[in-house]
């Protein structure tokens, strides 16, 4: 913070930024831009990288194209991405309604953990505090209900309850 802008900032802040994504999407870049640096720092941290396709004559494209040719996921819309990213994301024909309340069978403090949590996500700072347990416990506990279909993970360390039928 306050630092003025160089040069030699710009790769370490890419990687935060990379390390703080679901994946990086590369539109546009040289062969040797700040978004190869991003999208190499994304696949280094095991993230989803995704290109846009350019112009095969463009200078501004042998980088996305590169990246494409490497490997990373050709995106033509949205809608690529959010397959890739979202894959709890189901039709509702695809779905199964659960045949009891599965809440009721919970352990207790999975249970208030779980009474915590909307269908909106909230952040697991926000649920720590709100559970007063410690935050490897709540991390465990999200996990074993994310398990067993309860919980969704969301972008940004947010959860959140998953509809019930």
């Amino acid at each position: 913070m306050g630092s003025p802008p160089e040069g030699s900032h710009f790769p370490k802040r890419n990687r935060v930024i990379s390390g703080l994504s679901v994946g990086v999407v590369v539109v546009e870049a040289g062969q040797r831009s700040g978004s190869l640096i991003t999208a190499n720092c994304a696949l280094e941290q095991g993230r989803d990288v995704f290109a846009v396709p350019g112009n095969i004559g463009m200078a501004s494209s042998r980088g996305t194209n590169q990246l494409i040719k490497q490997g990373a996921k050709l995106v033509e819309s949205s809608q690529d991405i959010l397959i890739e990213i979202t894959p709890q994301w189901q039709k509702e024909n695809e779905t199964t309604p659960p045949a009891e309340d599965p809440v009721r069978h919970l352990p207790e403090e999975q249970r208030g953990l779980y009474g915590l949590l909307a269908e909106t996500p909230i952040h697991i700072d926000e649920i720590i505090r709100e559970s007063q347990l410690e935050p490897g416990r709540v991390m465990s506990l999200l996990l074993e209900l994310e398990l067993k279909g309860l919980v969704s993970q969301w972008p940004g360390r947010c959860f959140s309850r998953k509809a019930l039928s």
